[in-house]
């Protein structure tokens, strides 16, 4: 009896575990402070628990919203490990947005991005991502408010299916990246870059920059501004509540010669798993409004 106990015990955790989703966003807390008043203090409890802050800016020029970059030790170790397009992964992002009368922290949820990230590599990674996972709760526990709920799509996704994520049929997957410059040399390529945004790129702007030592791996975060970018849109898209606010900004990554973004019809789906194809129309010329602005950052 004991045996069979044991082995029906066993199939309903097989089939309780192969059924959980991940969602891409965590609701870490709730306040009534402003996102003025709120940042300092969510920039502190995130420093206090290994999460560095590498730059931070407001998105789509909209003063209820404050998005805070940060990265940590245990994933530059993760993307060290892997590398190559993993570079995408280097930094996580936290968003603070004021939605009526509470101001909402979020963040990108460490697990869902690192499966989709790493895919098939996840596994060798997972004790990293833990360590990141469990260093947000902590910091997010240290605030007043704290709440810890996934959000971000109503059924969620499978860490399986997330290894091989995309829109729908012939839709991109992650390593359908989009190649927007060719250089010499890794060295020549993050020169490059950087002295066109030190100069000044029209509608782009740079929120932070992260290298990865050894790997010829840099991650850029960049601001997209103007007649086609996030105030166009972002509005569009982020209508649910909490808001993807933590989906921003657009990311550059320097792999090598090559430099690389990842495609409009990937990132934004994938940020928005349950967005609609009556929405994602009203986007259609997003994916390339923001590849045209990329590029002029490698020109």
């Amino acid at each position: 009896m004991k045996t069979l106990f044991t082995f029906l015990t066993s199939i309903v955790f097989l089939i309780s575990a192969q059924a959980q989703t991940l969602n891409p966003y965590i609701l870490g807390a709730s306040s009534s402070k402003s996102v003025a008043e709120l940042t300092p203090e969510v920039s502190k409890a995130l420093a206090d628990h290994q999460l560095k802050v590498v730059g931070s800016y407001v998105p789509a020029s909209d003063n209820n919203r404050m998005v805070l970059v940060v990265t940590h030790p245990s994933l530059e170790k993760a993307v060290s490990q892997i590398g190559s397009l993993t570079g995408f992964a280097a930094t996580l992002r936290v968003g603070i947005t004021r939605e009526g009368d509470v101001t909402n922290v979020t963040y990108t949820n460490p697990v869902y991005w690192g499966n989709a990230y790493f895919r098939d590599d996840f596994s060798k990674v997972k004790s990293d991502y833990d360590a990141v996972a469990a260093s947000f709760t902590a910091a997010m526990k240290s605030l007043d408010g704290y709440k810890g709920t996934p959000f971000g799509s109503k059924k969620g996704i499978d860490a399986d299916d997330l290894h091989d994520y995309h829109y729908m049929m012939a839709m991109p997957y992650f390593d359908d990246t989009e190649t927007i410059g060719e250089f010499g040399s890794y060295a020549e390529a993050v020169a490059k870059i950087d002295a066109n945004l030190k100069k000044g790129v029209p509608n782009a702007k740079l929120v932070y920059k992260v290298e990865i030592p050894g790997k010829e791996l840099a991650l850029y975060g960049i601001a997209l501004s103007g007649e086609n970018g996030e105030s166009k849109f972002l509005p569009k898209i982020d209508i649910s509540s909490p808001k993807h606010t933590a989906f921003l900004p657009y990311e550059i990554l320097v792999m090598g010669k090559e430099v690389h973004i990842l495609h409009g019809r990937y990132r934004i789906a994938l940020s928005f798993p349950d967005l609609t194809m009556g929405t994602f129309t009203k986007i259609m010329s997003t994916p390339g409004d923001i590849e045209e602005m990329m590029e002029k950052v490698v020109e």
